[in-house]
Order: C-alpha cells, then sequence, then structure tokens
C-alpha cells in the first residue's frame, strides 16, 4: 500500500475513535465534526490508492464526485449528509443558525457515527479483499 494513503487512513481511525470517545462523553458537536473528518480522510487514502489527485478540498460532496466507480456509492447520501455538521460543529461563531436546529442532537451524532463506522468498514473490506487493484492487509478488525 502507498505509505501516504496509509498516513490518511491511520488518522481517519484516530478520529473514528475520537467520535467514539465524544458520543461517550455527549459532545454531540465533536461527534459529528470527527465523523465527518473520518470520512474525509477515508475518501481521500482511496483517491490516492486509485493514483487519483483529491481537491483541495473538506466537502465530502466535492471528494465523491472526483471517484470514478465508487464503492462508496450505495452510502452517498449517508456521506452528503455529514458535510452539514464540518464547519458549524468546529466553530462557536459558526453556530447561530448554520444548523436550523442548532448544536447537533445525541441522534444527529448517532448517526454521524454510524456513517463514519460504515465507511471505515467499507475501506477495511476493499483493503482486505485487494479489491479495485488496492493491496490487502493494512487493518485489523478493532470493533
Amino acid at each position: 500500500m502507498k505509505e501516504e494513503a496509509k498516513r490518511w487512513f491511520d488518522f481517519a481511525l484516530e478520529d473514528l475513535k475520537l467520535a467514539e470517545l465524544a458520543m461517550k462523553e455527549e459532545i454531540y458537536n465533536q461527534v459529528c465534526f470527527h465523523s465527518q473528518q473520518c470520512v474525509e480522510k477515508i475518501l481521500k487514502g482511496y483517491m490516492i490508492l486509485k493514483g487519483e489527485i483529491y481537491p483541495k478540498s473538506h466537502k465530502l460532496a466535492d471528494l465523491l464526485s472526483k471517484i470514478q466507480d465508487s464503492p462508496f456509492d450505495p452510502l452517498k447520501d449517508e456521506i452528503l449528509s455529514l458535510d452539514r455538521f464540518y464547519i458549524p460543529t468546529r466553530y462557536p461563531d459558526a453556530l447561530p443558525g448554520t444548523l436550523p436546529e442548532g448544536l447537533p442532537s445525541k441522534e444527529d451524532a448517532g448517526e454521524a457515527l454510524n456513517t463514519a463506522k460504515a465507511i471505515f468498514k467499507l475501506i477495511k473490506r476493499e483493503l482486505e479483499e485487494g479489491t479495485n487493484n488496492i493491496q490487502r492487509g493494512c487493518y485489523e478488525d478493532k470493533n
């Protein structure tokens, strides 16, 4: 596996772990933020593995639009829903009015975390199966 892609996946795993910890502590805005970051890093790592150049963007919609024959298509709607959390969950001055309902709820956080977990499992399966010309055996099942 390309070392650069592995670094992106390693950072994605750290974001996933932080999202899980934030969920336990009921810090829902951080669950949503780190879930979005996890998926962003997975998409960028995947693009690197495929020899593609990822756009300098934090928008998951921008990243997904650049991936040809995407294994992420079945979860596209869930992935795109995470885009609404990037700025309002990170910056306090962006909160008023950015999310109509205010800060993310426990339900929002649960959905975001489930999406991040599903995407991480999907990429892990891609890596283990060696599909799409990706080298096998990068991550052990820790969840």
